[in-house]
C-alpha cells in the first residue's frame, strides 16, 4: 500500500454502509462455511484446553497464539475476496506474520488497557481505533507502530460510525453466545470477515499501482 494514498484517504474522511458490509461478509462466510466453522471450532477447543488443563498458561495463548489465529481469518477473507482457491491450511498462514501480529496485538492491548485505567473513554477510543492495525500490518507491509497509527487515524475520521459498527458486531456475538454458544461458531467468523471487508473497501484506492496485478496476500 502507498502511505501517501492512505494519508489522502484519511484527510478526505471515510463513510460506509454497515448493512452492505455485513451482507458482503455473510457472502464470504457462505462461500466456505464449513471451513470457517471448523477453524473456529479449533480456536474454541484450543482456548478451552488452555482454560481447563493449562490454566496458568492462558496468557501464553492470548499473547502468542491468538493473534496469528485471528490473522488467519483475514488472510482467508482476502483470498475469498480475490476469488482465489482456499484450502483449510490457509487459515494457519497467520503464523507467517507471527512476530508482527503478536507485537501489534500486545502493544495495542497494553495502550488500550492503560487508556481504560486512565479515564475509561481513552481506552474505548483506542479499542475501536486499533481495529485495522493488524490488517495494515499484514496487507500494507507496515511496521507495528505505523500500522497502529494508520488504523487509529483512519477510524478517527468517522469514529462514531466505527463505534456503531463494533457495537453491532458485539451484539451479534452476544446473540451467538445466547444460542447455546454454538452460534459463535458462525458469528465470530462473520465478525472478522466483516472487519476485513470494511478494511478492503476503505483502502482499495491505496493499493500500489505497481502491485495491482498481485493482490493476493503472498505478494504483499
Amino acid at each position: 500500500m502507498d502511505p501517501r494514498k492512505i494519508q489522502q484517504i484519511i484527510d478526505t474522511g471515510v463513510d460506509f454502509d454497515i448493512q452492505e458490509i455485513l451482507q458482503t461478509a455473510w457472502v464470504l462466510f457462505k462461500a466456505r462455511a464449513s471451513f470457517h466453522i471448523g477453524f473456529m471450532f479449533i480456536i474454541g477447543a484450543t482456548q478451552a484446553f488452555f482454560a481447563y488443563y493449562l490454566e496458568d498458561f492462558v496468557s501464553i495463548y492470548s499473547i502468542l497464539l491468538a493473534p496469528a489465529l485471528i490473522a488467519g481469518f483475514y488472510l482467508v477473507a482476502n483470498r475469498l475476496s480475490q476469488e482465489e482457491y482456499v484450502d483449510f491450511q490457509n487459515y494457519f498462514d497467520g503464523f507467517k506474520y507471527w512476530l508482527l501480529v503478536v507485537t501489534i496485538n500486545l502493544i495495542s492491548g497494553i495502550l488500550t488497557v492503560l487508556g481504560i485505567f486512565a479515564l475509561i473513554l481513552p481506552g474505548i477510543y483506542l479499542a475501536v481505533g486499533y481495529m485495522f492495525a493488524m490488517l495494515f500490518g499484514i496487507f500494507g507491509g507496515f511496521d507495528f507502530w505505523t500500522s497502529m497509527e494508520m488504523s487509529r487515524k483512519l477510524v478517527t475520521t468517522n469514529w462514531w460510525k466505527f463505534f456503531g459498527f463494533v457495537l453491532i458486531l458485539l451484539l451479534l456475538n452476544i446473540a451467538g453466545l445466547l444460542t447455546f454458544i454454538i452460534g459463535i461458531l458462525i458469528t465470530v467468523p462473520v465478525t472478522y470477515l466483516a472487519i476485513y471487508v470494511l478494511f478492503e473497501q476503505l483502502t482499495k484506492d491505496a493499493v500500489d499501482e505497481s502491485s495491482e496485478g498481485e493482490k493476493t496476500i503472498t505478494h504483499l
